[in-house]
């Protein structure tokens, strides 16, 4: 017997059923054991967390009749990529006593602590919450942390988009009091540790019990500045500036980087621009398209859940008269102006106040000491030295800011005391290149990324030099499986996990990130990529027009004639 009920998919239940979210989280972290249930393991990511397992470990224990190495991954949501000194110090303080002595910076702009024991876990998440930090909503089927360029500026501009970025925080955030009451709460007491804590009335005005069908991701760029690459947001305002000053945003919706191959209903997608609205109307705006997302994206399949997929059943028309529906009033449509340029804000740059910044290079944002480079160790003493605010980059790499002009010596000294590589001394195919977790910890990896990407560069450094190529920018991007967590599929090359060992390579997205790339091969063995990309490589510099870039050059040649000048060109 049919029926027009439709069937939810399985979280839907957990989260409908978990009194919004609490679940037996409480129950589960008074017990011995070293892992959670599947049913809290989803409700987790809420919180900020993520079970994981390490597989090198794994692989060991194995041959001694062991199991599963359980810890927990643990991000914090940090606005626009904006900490200070002394929260930073505290971040590494964590990952040395409670974590496996690494920090990532995400490509989010923000912190993740890699290892720390299902016992340690409130006691973590405690500590992040007493230095002002939060994990809620980093993770999970909610709007995550909201990315915008990190430049320490005092213009007007820049002031106003970072006021943007706190208010859609707090407008997007979700409500329930779980959160403090499972980790903010001290232990031992029962007491909240915090302003905020206690039981009360359980309401979620924007979210519901059941929250949204899929995470959710917003950004705020410029367009002569795209360094968040705002096509690859859920939802995204890009400022409109006319003398000096934001007189309003375009509206891009429908950015998605994870697929599944093996399921040709998904793909990814860069947004669309759907309208332009005032200062004043941002973060209403934001919360209609939240509110659309909620209604009507898709809940019985996981898979096609995300909003760019409702995007592309209704099309823009439909899904923009429902937002303004659901806003109360008409918008105009965008302006002309779209993203033209990318500003890494690597190395010195003028704030603007007589001081400097300085960004540092951070290769796939890990932060770790060894017997060659210590970077933990770099970024404590500049901390304690300077004690300013940091940011965090959507290249995951990291921003001192306040740098007096007396100062910028001594802050060199301080990179090179600890042996960090400075920015100017790092490769332009290194420095524009990002690659997710991967192996061993992401449960979700095929291959190696961020361990395997630097042995790639190291391969290819030489042949781009050779070629005249080596000051040429173009982004480089790798992740161990179609999930796109360092956002491959608008990269200009890319390099995505697909089977052991092999790679998809993407090739003609761009540095700018609006245009998707193609696949140019697919399973690539590990051992052929740096050759496949030579070829590239070489193509490129034997055919290229003049000011043409890398990702336009193997758009404009296309797949076919790309792989036969590819395989005809001199190679170096």
């Amino acid at each position: 017997m049919s029926t027009d009920t439709p069937k939810l998919s399985a979280n839907e239940a957990i989260k409908e059923e978990s009194n919004f979210l609490k679940g037996t989280i409480d129950v589960e972290l008074s017990e011995s054991t070293d892992q959670f249930n599947k049913d809290n393991l989803q409700l987790l990511k809420f919180h900020g967390t993520y079970q994981q397992d390490d597989r090198d470990v794994r692989l060991a224990a194995k041959k001694t009749g062991g199991g599963k190495a359980f810890s927990m991954m643990v991000r914090c949501r940090i606005p626009g990529g904006r900490i200070t000194s002394d929260q930073m110090l505290a971040q590494l303080d964590l990952c040395d006593e409670l974590g496996n002595s690494t920090l990532k910076i995400t490509t989010r702009q923000t912190l993740q602590l890699h290892g720390v024991l299902k016992s340690d876990l409130q006691k973590t998440i405690n500590r992040i919450n007493e230095i002002q930090l939060s994990t809620l909503a980093a993770c999970g089927d909610v709007n995550r942390n909201v990315v915008c360029c990190p430049a320490k500026r005092t213009d007007e501009v820049h002031r106003d988009m970072q006021i943007l970025t706190d208010a859609l925080v707090v407008a997007l955030a979700p409500q329930t009091p779980a959160y403090h009451e499972l980790w903010v709460s001290d232990p031992e007491s029962g007491e909240t540790t915090l302003e905020g804590g206690g039981s009360g009335e359980v309401v979620e005005p924007l979210y519901g019990p059941t929250y949204l069908p899929r995470k959710f991701k917003v950004g705020i760029a410029l367009p002569d500045d795209n360094c968040i690459d705002i096509y690859a947001q859920d939802l995204g305002f890009l400022a409109v500036v006319r003398d000096g000053k934001i007189i309003g945003y375009n509206v891009l919706v429908g950015g998605g980087m994870g697929t599944t191959p093996s399921a040709k209903k998904t793909f990814p997608a860069i947004a669309k621009r759907m309208a332009f609205c005032t200062p004043e109307q941002a973060v209403d705006v934001a919360v209609a398209v939240v509110k659309v997302q909620r209604d009507h994206g898709n809940r019985e399949d996981r898979k096609i859940a995300r909003m760019k997929y409702l995007i592309a059943d209704w099309g823009m028309d439909k899904f923009r008269a429902k937002v303004e529906e659901y806003f109360g009033e008409p918008l105009k449509d965008c302006t002309e102006d779209d993203v033209h340029e990318v500003d890494d804000h690597m190395g010195w740059q003028e704030q603007g106040d007589g001081k400097w910044s300085y960004g540092l290079n951070i290769e796939n944002g890990r932060l770790y000491d060894n017997e060659k480079h210590q970077l933990k160790a770099t970024i404590r003493a500049v901390c304690n030295e300077f004690k300013t605010d940091l940011r965090m980059t959507t290249n995951q790499s990291i921003i001192f800011t306040d740098i007096e002009e007396g100062d910028r010596e001594k802050l060199i000294g301080i990179i090179r005391k600890h042996r960090a590589t400075l920015t100017e001394d790092i490769s332009t195919v290194r420095r524009w290149s990002i690659a997710c977790v991967a192996l061993p910890t992401c449960g979700l990896a095929i291959t190696e990324s961020e361990r395997r990407l630097p042995s790639i560069i190291d391969s290819i450094e030489q042949p781009l030099a050779k070629l005249g190529l080596d000051k040429e920018r173009f982004t480089l991007r790798m992740t161990g499986c179609p999930n796109g967590c360092a956002r491959p599929y608008n990269a200009d090359l890319a390099l995505v996990g697909k089977a052991k060992d092999k790679y998809t390579l993407f090739a003609g997205g761009g540095w700018v990130g609006d245009r998707m790339a193609y696949i140019y091969k697919d399973l690539v063995k590990d051992a052929d990529v740096a050759d496949e990309l030579i070829g590239i490589f070489s193509a490129y510099k034997s055919n290229r027009l003049d000011g043409e870039s890398l990702g336009t050059f193997c758009t404009r040649v296309g797949r076919d004639d790309l792989e036969v000048l590819a395989a005809a060109a001199p190679r170096p």
